[in-house]
């Protein structure tokens, strides 16, 4: 039987790494992903829910309605305890520039300024949602706690990965290694939660 085809609702690229890396981690051979890149066409879903949970199913369906095709998305965004969980749901577009992952950053870590460490509590949540041409639609949450730091460190992943110390670990979320960071980040979570209920769902539309 021919894989099915899954859609990866995103344009981030850090996202879309991380999404092929883990589904086709516990999916391989099964799911056929299928980038937005191949619909140039298409224009960004709006984010006008108030939860995660809201973003994603709207990304999710929207592009699904658009293309025809089973599609996965997430919402996901930095909670910083000290800011009453902001920036959130906004988390993309804190700084009020869409996706400057540097400017996002300096204005949590300004918003912080001579915050102590044990302060500095933080977690990152990721929601993933599947939406089916048929109308059903699946949810998995996930969280990731750790710390702010008072800098930039490492310069590996995306986003708040620089600034942000999980929980038990001695350096920054952009120090980690990809199979490292996948194994305890939100995404990596949501993501090998959702897998089984992809490919079941997958396989009962035939």
């Amino acid at each position: 039987m021919s894989p099915h085809k899954l859609l990866l609702a995103t344009r981030n690229k850090g996202k879309i790494e991380e999404f092929r890396r883990i589904l086709e981690d516990i999916a391989a051979g099964e799911i056929d992903l299928v980038g937005l890149d191949q619909f140039p066409q298409l224009h960004d879903v709006e984010e006008t829910g108030s939860t995660f949970e809201e973003n994603a199913l709207l990304k999710a369906r929207q592009m699904c309605a658009a293309t025809g095709i089973p599609a996965i998305a997430d919402d996901s965004g930095l909670c910083v305890d000290y800011l009453n969980g902001n920036p959130g749901i906004f988390s993309a577009r804190w700084s009020g520039i869409h996706g400057d992952d540097l400017a996002n950053t300096a204005k949590v870590l300004e918003s912080l300024t001579g915050v102590p460490d044990e302060k500095r509590s933080a977690h990152f949540t990721c929601v993933a949602a599947l939406a089916l041409p048929d109308g059903r639609t699946h949810v998995e949450e996930a969280q990731f706690d750790g710390w702010i730091l008072h800098s930039p460190i490492g310069d590996l992943g995306f986003g708040y990965d620089p600034i942000f110390r999980p929980d038990g670990l001695a350096i920054s979320s952009a120090q980690m290694s990809a199979a490292d960071k996948d194994a305890i980040s939100h995404r990596g979570k949501s993501l090998r939660a959702i897998a089984p209920h992809v490919l079941t769902l997958l396989n009962s539309l035939g």
